[in-house]
C-alpha cells in the first residue's frame, strides 16, 4: 500500500521483482540503474551470508506527480530461495506492484510454478490476490537455446492475463517496458482507477 508523506508531499510506492532463483531479478534492477539517464545512483544491496550472489536490492525511482504529490517508486528484489521465506513475506507487505521474472529455460518450469504459487500464497496472507494487484510478467532469458515457448509459459503461469513481455535482461531487451507498464498500472490505481 502506498505511503503518503504530507509534509514532503510525496507518495512512496513499492515495486517487487519476484521470481525463482537465477531468473534475472537483480540483473533487471542493475540494468535499470545503469541505464536511467536522468538519475545517477548505485543499487543498495545487502549481501546475505548464505550465498555471495544473493542480494536484497533497493532502488528509488522518481516518476512525476499526482495532485501535487511527487511519486517515488522503490524497486526491490529478494532471493527466490526458500531460505528467505520470512524476508519474502516481509517485503511483500504493502506492495503496490509486482514484476514476476520467469526463467524461460527448459527444466526451470517447476521452479517458476513453485515461485508463482508461493507469491499467490504470500499475497493471500496479506489479503491480496494475483488477480487484483498490478502485475506484469517478464519471460526472461529468451536468448538462450533451450527454452520453452511463450505460449507454453503463458498457459502455465499467466492465470489472469497480466501484461507480459519476452525479454533478455542481460542484454537490456524489454527491461524498461515491463517496468513502465507496471508503473502506469500503479499510478492508475493511485488515481482511483482500475488497472484492468
Amino acid at each position: 500500500m502506498s505511503l503518503f508523506n504530507y509534509n514532503s508531499k510525496e507518495i512512496h510506492c513499492k515495486v517487487i521483482y519476484y521470481g525463482p532463483v537465477g531468473a534475472g531479478k537483480t540483473t533487471n534492477i542493475k540494468w535499470i540503474c545503469r541505464n536511467t539517464l536522468d538519475q545517477k545512483w548505485d543499487v543498495f544491496s545487502i549481501p546475505l551470508q548464505t550465498k555471495p550472489s544473493a542480494f536484497f536490492d533497493f532502488l528509488p525511482l522518481d516518476i512525476g506527480s499526482i495532485r501535487g504529490f511527487k511519486t517515488r517508486f522503490h524497486l526491490y528484489t529478494i532471493p527466490g530461495n526458500d531460505l528467505f521465506e520470512t524476508s519474502q513475506k516481509l517485503l511483500l507487505k504493502g506492495v503496490d506492484g509486482i514484476v514476476f521474472v520467469v526463467d524461460s529455460q527448459k527444466g526451470k518450469m517447476e521452479e517458476n510454478e513453485k515461485s508463482m504459487n508461493q507469491l499467490k500464497q504470500y499475497l493471500s496472507e496479506e489479503g491480496l490476490s494475483l488477480e487484483k494487484i498490478p502485475m506484469v510478467i517478464q519471460y526472461n532469458k529468451r536468448d538462450l537455446p533451450d527454452i520453452h515457448s511463450i505460449t507454453h509459459i503463458r498457459t502455465a503461469l499467466n492465470y489472469y492475463n497480466h501484461p507480459d513481455f519476452s525479454a533478455c535482461a542481460e542484454k537490456g531487451q524489454n527491461v524498461f517496458e515491463p517496468l513502465k507498464t507496471l508503473l502506469k498500472m500503479v499510478l492508475t490505481v493511485l488515481k482511483g482507477g482500475r488497472f484492468q
